[in-house]
């Protein structure tokens, strides 16, 4: 499995996070960001036990391939 970073947050202190990588294995993205553990939006979800929920800023769409390029594959 190859992780490719695709765009860290430009307004993330330190730059740390939110994170877009893309999975060439799997062909899916891996998103790093701000853990949803407020238990009212929580409760909101369906959430399987083996899922979790990040908050992750609309801003942050520029890095996905498909937004950019009308819909094509990112590999």
């Amino acid at each position: 499995m190859a992780l490719h970073m695709l765009g860290k947050d430009p307004n993330s202190p330190d730059g740390k996070s939110p994170t877009v990588y893309y999975d060439d294995e799997t062909d899916n993205y891996v998103l790093q960001g701000w853990k949803v553990t407020d238990a009212e939006r929580l409760g909101r979800l369906d959430l399987p036990d083996h899922e979790t929920v990040i908050e992750f800023p609309k801003r942050m769409m520029q890095f996905f391939p498909e937004v950019g390029s009308a819909g094509t594959d990112a590999g």
